[in-house]
């Protein structure tokens, strides 16, 4: 079985990235990248920076965001005919580990293989490889991710990164099974707890290291996307603080204040470019080795107003438009 550690970064198809990394900064409080991926950075005594100049904008066009001591977390690739994930990368131990992770993919019949030096460095890692899960997501398993530091917030956020990621997918998958399969007994992700909406409806969360869930798999509609990217804050303050940047912008919230029942994140949803919501969150459920799965019944101790709502309307919005 594969050892995912965390999730590393992600790739966003998006119509204006422009767009994209002002949200990011001006209200996330993150920063340009100050070396786009794949560019050297050309650091001298004289304190030059990379190419790019710390504009986070590659020559094609995409934005990089980062928002702690890697050289960036969130890529946004212009593109005008779809919206929302395009990859993710998760992130594993070990040029040994990656060439057993492939070896185990493909002895299962999964298609994978190893990327090129050139592919790695187009991630800003030293090693990666491609495969696709069962709801046809890019997943792409890498290790020595490049550490540049320097992370400045232009509005002081500090994220809840490290050991734990860059934060959880929320993920709408139109056959839950095999998705729920492959990320637990490929990619060895453990059940943290789920909801059953009825039917063959539910919600499973799963975990790969404390942050109680990493990737949650939402099997409720027959759709396949990315219905929302989380990421958390180092203090209750940052978080409202974030809230009232993104009311004074005229963002739409797509699920007010509140706390879940299940991870106990206090967090905020809102609408994004990104093409999902955006979840900004703080305070956590910690696993442990000794965890046990629950079920949950109830997704809100308090607060979070139109999360069900939104939910269903961008399930059938993604339905209309083709079901991903």
């Amino acid at each position: 079985m594969i050892a995912v550690r965390s999730l590393g970064y992600i790739g966003i198809a998006a119509p204006d990235p422009r767009a994209c990394l002002d949200y990011a900064t001006d209200i996330l409080g993150m920063m340009p990248a100050r070396a786009v991926a794949g560019e050297a950075f050309g650091l001298t005594d004289r304190g030059e920076s990379s190419a790019s100049g710390g504009s986070g904008i590659a020559c094609d066009g995409t934005a990089y965001l980062k928002l702690d001591e890697w050289q960036w977390r969130i890529a946004v690739h212009p593109e005008t005919d779809r919206r929302g994930l395009i990859y993710a990368g998760f992130e594993i131990g070990s040029r040994a580990e990656l060439e057993s992770s492939i070896a185990i993919l493909n002895e299962r019949g999964i298609a994978a293989r190893i990327g090129t030096a050139e592919e790695a460095r187009a991630r800003s890692v030293t090693g990666i490889g491609y495969t696709q899960d069962p709801a046809g997501n890019e997943i792409e398993l890498f290790y020595g991710p490049v550490m540049d530091g320097k992370f400045v917030s232009p509005h002081g956020v500090q994220y809840v990164t490290g050991a734990m990621g860059l934060g959880h997918l929320n993920l709408f998958v139109s056959d839950l099974a095999p998705c729920q399969d492959f990320y637990m007994t490929v990619l060895g992700f453990r059940l943290s707890d789920y909801f059953c909406m009825g039917g063959d409806a539910s919600i499973q969360f799963l975990h790969c290291n404390p942050r109680h869930h990493t990737v949650g798999l939402a099997g409720v509609a027959p759709i396949n996307a990315l219905q929302h990217l989380m990421l958390e804050m180092a203090s209750i303050d940052q978080v409202g603080q974030c809230l009232g940047r993104a009311e004074a912008a005229g963002l739409t919230i797509t699920g007010t204040l509140g706390r879940h029942s299940n991870d106990g994140v206090l967090s905020f949803y809102m609408e994004s470019p990104f093409g999902c919501d955006v979840e900004i969150g703080w305070e956590g459920v910690r696993i442990g080795p000794d965890w046990i799965a629950r079920e949950f019944v109830e997704g809100d101790i308090w607060g979070h107003k139109g999360i069900a709502e939104n939910v269903g309307k961008m399930a059938q919005m993604l339905i209309a438009r083709g079901g991903s």
